[in-house]
């Protein structure tokens, strides 16, 4: 199972992104749905970093993704829409593959805030 976490500041703001695991819907290559979280998660990243150009503490790699960015960013309305939309995007992929993608929501107040 991916599991997806969205994590949020002591203002309730979007902080980071973390996911590990894998969907294992089918044999890896044609794993669809895992397919289609990293790509919703790729497109965050390449979006924060190059369309609102922010400097993301980030880390990638097989079976794990990780993307946070700073306090200081988190009021922008690119930010803001860039990292709502990949939380909507995961959330409909949760309820459409719920035995293959979890996503939930971390309230505790982040200590990079």
């Amino acid at each position: 199972m991916v599991e997806v976490v969205f994590r949020r500041d002591s203002r309730l703001r979007l902080s980071s992104i973390f996911a590990s695991g894998h969907a294992e819907f089918a044999v890896d290559a044609d794993d669809l749905v895992c397919a289609a979280v990293s790509a919703v998660l790729q497109a965050a990243r390449l979006g924060l970093e190059r369309h609102a150009r922010v400097g993301l503490k980030a880390r990638q790699r097989p079976g794990e993704f990780f993307i946070g960015w700073p306090a200081g960013r988190r009021d922008d309305a690119a930010v803001e829409a860039i990292a709502a939309t990949a939380q909507l995007a995961i959330e409909q992929l949760a309820r459409q593959y719920p035995e293959h993608v979890r996503c939930s929501f971390d309230a505790e107040p982040d200590s990079t805030a």
